[in-house]
């Protein structure tokens, strides 16, 4: 097991992309917490990981508020006395025209999305400081990249900020022994990516070399890969997973 006993945090972890995750930690040996903002969404994910023999917390928690965020990883600490791994998994999408995004909708948007992996990150990092050892990785999107085909510029711009944080991150974590990463998937098939149609989905696939979505198992394995002995020398990284639908 490669993640044998490490302490996992995973936000967005009680679906899609989030839990694909969690189950993979599991498998490896992590202790994982699952973390979301629904209970009902929470319940759902924790029996999923049950139902194939492994165990997790789930705790309900918004990544856009701080006291939120440090009650959780300051709970964890004390039970495990470390926090080995952060995944920062939670996030929000709208399909909108920019002239139809408010300014409500904007502030929304990078509130959880990018706010959300900022207040997380600085919430572990301190321990993982003081332990001399810890990984970190937060999911952009291809959309970040390329301003985006079926999301909202809003976000495009808060994976696009997720990428340069990143970044940021790792320089200032290297020394101290923390790798910070991040994953860039394509088309996942999660429930994120039911706003969009049919016809949109199949064109996707159509200008994918791989010819097919991705799943949350794609991008699990990616993740574990980053976090893992394999990657300790691997920091500062934007890790593409999307059938080749972008290759930079």
């Amino acid at each position: 097991m490669r993640l044998k006993d490490r302490v996992a945090i995973v936000t967005g972890g009680g679906r899609g992309i989030g839990l694909g995750v969690a189950k993979a930690m599991v498998k490896e040996g992590a202790h994982v917490a699952i973390c979301d903002i629904g209970q009902d969404i929470l319940d759902s994910g924790l029996a999923e990981i049950q139902a194939m023999g492994g165990e997790a917390l789930a705790l309900q928690m918004d990544v856009s508020a701080k006291d939120q965020i440090v009650h959780v990883v300051d709970g964890l600490t004390e039970q495990h006395g470390r926090i080995d791994i952060l995944v920062n998994c939670a996030g929000i999408n709208e399909i909108l025209p920019i002239a139809q995004i408010t300014e409500e909708q904007w502030d929304r948007m990078l509130a959880v999305n990018l706010k959300g992996v900022f207040l997380c990150c600085q919430a572990v990092m301190e321990q993982m400081k003081a332990q001399g050892s810890g990984s970190i990785v937060s999911m952009t999107s291809v959309a970040g990249k390329t301003g985006g085909v079926a999301a909202g510029a809003h976000y495009s711009v808060s994976k696009a900020g997720i990428i340069c944080f990143t970044k940021s991150l790792a320089r200032e974590l290297g020394p101290f022994n923390v790798t910070v990463n991040a994953v860039s998937p394509g088309r996942i098939d999660t429930p994120m990516i039911r706003q969009a149609t049919d016809e949109e989905n199949e064109n996707f696939i159509r200008n994918t070399p791989l010819g097919r979505l991705g799943t949350p198992e794609d991008v699990a394995s990616a993740v574990i890969f980053l976090v893992s002995d394999e990657a300790r020398f691997i920091t500062g990284e934007i890790l593409d997973v999307n059938g080749g639908m972008l290759m930079d």
